[in-house]
């Protein structure tokens, strides 16, 4: 028989970490899929949920070989930034996760605007999807932390503000295009590989004024990669664009877990691991991280799986 159990991964809303069960003659083995993991300490969800008794762990390895900022340092630097950018008169353009990240960087600028420092600059959340994905947040407060939950009952919505404006009409997304001074735009997707934060990179990161701010994962040959990685030109929508914007980039907002958390976690679980599958991440990350698993656990057998190759348990 097999039983399946979900517990919290502390990644985005509704992460899963899956716990399956396996009994088979007389033979019981516990299998857990760890899913992406939150790195722990979020802005507004809880920590990952440790598991007991695991038997074999097949485990994410997005950053298992690089280690984060401090969350304070990441949250000073992007006020830095952004206070920067408002004060020459340029717009800040955020590429953003629909889920997750988008939710982490309005609360933080939320704090930002009652501590007065983005209080008279528009903010827009520009992607149908990452305003829907809002809402859903704000339904299901019993899932943030205790000093997220604590901000929702005793100051207001999170996710809300007045100098903040939600869009989901593609008419009035492309009248931001006529906006004139400073403004914060957060739009998915967070690689820029689709969706309207291309049209806004496309009118704006030809403009030193303008900052260009990543706060998560870029896979490589996507746009944020590119563009991070200081090609100039770039191409958007099949023309090259050169880019004179400033182009900053803060992983410590990432929601997935780095090298120090995937570690504590690691250590955290509990039982008598047999095998382990460093999954999935590109191949640096994933190699390193599998090395440390290797120390981490000496009596495991630990494996960086190659494409389909099949895992016996």
């Amino acid at each position: 028989g097999v039983t399946l159990t979900f517990r919290d991964g502390g990644h985005i809303l509704g992460s899963a970490q899956v716990v399956l069960d396996l009994r088979e003659n007389g033979r019981q083995l516990r299998y857990l899929f760890s899913g992406d993991l939150g790195r722990g300490g979020d802005e507004i969800l809880r920590d990952p949920q440790p598991v007991e008794k695991v038997d074999v762990l097949q485990i994410e390895s997005t950053y298992g070989g690089r280690v984060h900022a401090p969350k304070a340092d990441a949250s000073a630097e992007a006020r830095r930034l952004v206070t920067e950018t408002i004060q020459r008169g340029g717009k800040v353009i955020i590429p953003a996760f629909s889920v997750g990240r988008t939710q982490q960087i309005v609360y933080e600028l939320h704090q930002c605007t009652l501590e007065g420092q983005c209080a008279t600059v528009p903010i827009f959340v520009d992607s149908p999807l990452s305003t829907n994905a809002t809402e859903v947040y704000r339904l299901h407060p019993e899932c943030f932390n205790e000093e997220t939950y604590r901000f929702l009952r005793e100051k207001a919505n999170p996710f809300a503000m007045a100098n903040l404006t939600y869009i989901r009409d593609a008419a009035q997304s492309m009248k931001l295009n006529e906006l004139q001074g400073p403004a914060i735009i957060v739009s998915a997707s967070g690689m820029a590989e689709a969706g309207r934060i291309r049209h806004h990179l496309k009118n704006h990161i030809g403009r030193p004024e303008n900052l260009v701010l990543f706060i998560g994962y870029c896979a490589e040959h996507t746009l944020g990669a590119q563009i991070l990685a200081g090609n100039n030109p770039v191409n958007i929508f099949g023309e090259p664009h050169e880019v004179r914007a400033r182009v900053a980039s803060i992983d410590a907002f990432s929601g997935h877990a780095d090298k120090n958390a995937l570690t504590r976690y690691v250590k955290a679980l509990t039982g008598n691991i047999q095998k382990i599958a460093a999954i999935p991440g590109e191949e640096s990350q994933c190699l390193a991280w599998a090395d440390t698993l290797r120390t981490l656990k000496p009596n495991a057998e630990v494996l960086a799986p190659v494409y389909q190759q099949i895992l016996d348990v």
